[in-house]
């Protein structure tokens, strides 16, 4: 076993992707002291998304004061890797942590990851990687596009920057005045869900309440996304209802698609195209991922399958290494899982069983590479 590749998915509220990294790397070595292993810690987009590129690939991490989530000014930061692609965490000026208990998403605003942008193309960035997760807000991106040059208009012909509660306002959108650098970049947003802009399912309904939305406020904030869906389909081309994805952030999926154009993109293909995942694979003997819990819905294109249907057409090798095994996962192997072991070795409480879950990880990574090194592979 002289190659390992290490990318697994945090186990939400237990281990972060870096610490699992960190434990698998310590156990394999154990076994295997002369292994090249190579961790990936993932990012999907939310908090911790640009410390997790810069240690899988390193780079630098800019600083610099920009609005917060209601117009106040703070220090907030993005990532520079590969010399030229920046990595943003809108959660780090639009964060739902930055509000405290001043839940308001109808005032919120992306205002600061628009400066977040464009101070990443004064920096030279010529491709940039927006992470949309964990937000504060449901301005469907128009903070972050008004602060990018974006005019937006009032009946009155007034400019005005949108908030959550304000959207409806919006009656006329003019994308001639957008920062020219910003028309030279390609932009990708990270973005795992595919709940539609408005509706039902859409931003307002299944996201507004956990940032604080009351149900008059949820309905009033859905009435104000299919407003300013209208006003994005006249005056930017794009029906912004038909695109999955579209209700991430607040709407900023549908925001980042028809103001600057961006692609929206699963987050675990985002990293695996960014840390050049495939070329990884060619000099590979084994994957190992993982997840707090593998089940159907895994099946999606989380992690875990994103990363095996990779390492499937290169015929290496992915042991899924998880906390909980659903009863619906035989398709993993069809879509390139090789094993699928549990870290769980008791049956407690997930209350007590996250308490040991890293002492448990090394033991499963442990317990494996005796396997492995007894068959002689």
């Amino acid at each position: 076993m002289k190659n390992i590749l290490l990318i697994p998915d945090s186990f939400k509220g237990t281990m972060s992707s870096e610490q699992i990294c960190t434990i698998m790397d310590r156990a394999i070595k154990r076994h295997f002291p002369e292994a090249k292993v190579t961790g990936i810690p993932v990012a999907d987009g939310g908090e911790g998304s640009v410390d997790a590129f810069l240690q899988a690939v390193g780079g630098e991490k800019k600083f610099l004061t920009v609005q917060g989530p209601f117009g106040t000014p703070m220090e907030a930061f993005y990532g520079i890797i590969k010399g030229n692609t920046a990595v943003i965490e809108m959660a780090a000026c639009a964060g739902l942590p930055l509000v405290g208990d001043d839940l308001q998403p109808d005032k919120t605003t992306t205002f600061g990851v628009g400066q977040l942008m464009l101070d990443a193309v004064k920096n030279g960035c010529k491709n940039i990687i927006v992470g949309l997760g964990g937000s504060a807000t449901n301005d469907a991106g128009c903070g972050s596009a008004a602060a990018c040059g974006i005019i937006f208009k009032d009946a009155q012909g007034k400019a005005f920057v949108p908030t959550g509660g304000t959207l409806a306002q919006v009656a006329s959108i003019d994308l001639s005045k957008l920062d020219t650098r910003l028309k030279e970049v390609t932009i990708t947003s990270m973005c795992d869900i595919d709940n539609p802009f408005h509706g039902k399912t859409g931003a307002a309904y299944i996201f507004a309440p956990q940032k604080g939305a009351d149900m008059a406020m949820v309905q009033s904030l859905d009435t104000n996304m299919q407003a300013l869906a209208k006003i994005i389909e006249r005056d930017c081309g794009l029906d912004v209802q038909a695109l999955g994805g579209s209700g991430a952030a607040g709407g900023m999926g549908g925001g980042m698609a028809a103001f600057f154009k961006s692609q929206l993109q699963m987050g675990i293909e985002t990293v695996l195209e960014t840390v050049g995942f495939d070329t990884l694979l060619e000099k590979a003997d084994l994957v190992l991922t993982g997840e707090g819990k593998i089940d159907g819905q895994s099946l999606r294109g989380k992690v875990v399958i994103g990363v095996a249907r990779r390492a499937k057409k290169a015929n290496v090798p992915v042991i899924a290494v998880v906390g909980d095994i659903g009863d619906d996962v035989e398709g993993a192997y069809e879509e390139g899982v090789s094993a699928i072991f549990s870290i769980n070795r008791l049956a407690v409480d997930f209350k007590i069983a996250k308490k040991r879950a890293q002492e448990d990880m090394e033991k499963t990574i442990d317990n494996l590479m005796r396997f492995i090194k007894r068959m002689g592979l």
